[in-house]
């Protein structure tokens, strides 16, 4: 939102636009937890960019964002200037993917947003040592919603059924051949430095093939950085420009 927001509000003023995907945030829940898949998100995001108008246009990806951004550069190059990867790459750590299994669908009910905010502490202040009483009871806010007079989390709870199939001994088929989509376009990568989801080996492999790629590593934090504080959404902001120049 903060990011969202900053972009916005720059002269000339910029026309932003964020998904929430199906199943997330105020999108509908899907009745059939199938759909919580890749190919189906892809099309949606096409679907979305093509009924706004809005491509080409440079795209922000956050973790499962992005995927769903390399996948579009291999299926629709022409709709992206170019692309923000925050803590994603071609290779996927299993650890990482373990950590998000044992959580996503499983958090406890909190009685209200502090005690959510306590609950989120607990399971990830060793990815975000430095984060206060107010970031975590904001992250609450984003994580819960009220509904009926309970708190919820902000997703269909049946998405956890797509972790269903990851294992700590079996690595995702990387996708190298999606990321080398964006050869031609301006990239940005964000890595958290407590990040388990991509290593900085990883960083290192996109960047031996993408020597002009710019690199961002946030400290004491890790999946997915905040995109909060304004050296990195300075930097963001410098990304965009040249983008929009070139």
């Amino acid at each position: 939102e903060a990011l969202a927001s900053a972009l916005s509000h720059e002269k000339p003023f910029r026309r932003v636009i964020t998904l929430d995907y199906r199943g997330r945030g105020l999108s509908q829940y899907d009745s059939n937890p199938a759909n919580y898949a890749l190919p189906v998100e892809l099309a949606d995001v096409l679907a979305v960019v093509t009924a706004l108008d809005v491509t080409p246009a440079i795209f922000v990806g956050t973790s499962r964002g992005g995927i769903l951004t390399m996948l579009l550069a291999a299926v629709r190059p022409t709709a992206i200037v170019g692309a923000v990867l925050n803590d994603i790459g071609p290779v996927i750590e299993p650890q990482g993917l373990m950590r998000i299994k044992s959580y996503v669908g499983k958090l406890p009910q909190p009685r209200s947003f502090e005690e959510g905010a306590d609950i989120l502490r607990r399971l990830f202040s060793g990815q975000f040592p430095k984060l206060d009483a107010k970031d975590w009871l904001a992250s609450a806010h984003r994580t819960f919603k009220d509904e009926k007079g309970r708190l919820v989390p902000t997703y269909d709870v049946k998405i956890a059924n797509t972790m269903n199939g990851v294992d700590a001994e079996r690595r995702v088929p990387p996708l190298w051949l999606q990321f080398d989509a964006l050869r031609a376009k301006p990239l940005m990568v964000i890595r958290g430095a407590n990040s388990d989801l991509l290593t900085g080996e990883t960083v290192e492999a996109m960047r031996a093939r993408r020597k002009a790629m710019d690199v961002i590593e946030v400290p004491d934090q890790g999946h997915a950085p905040l995109l909060t504080d304004a050296a990195t959404m300075g930097r963001i902001s410098e990304f965009v420009h040249r983008c929009e120049r070139s």
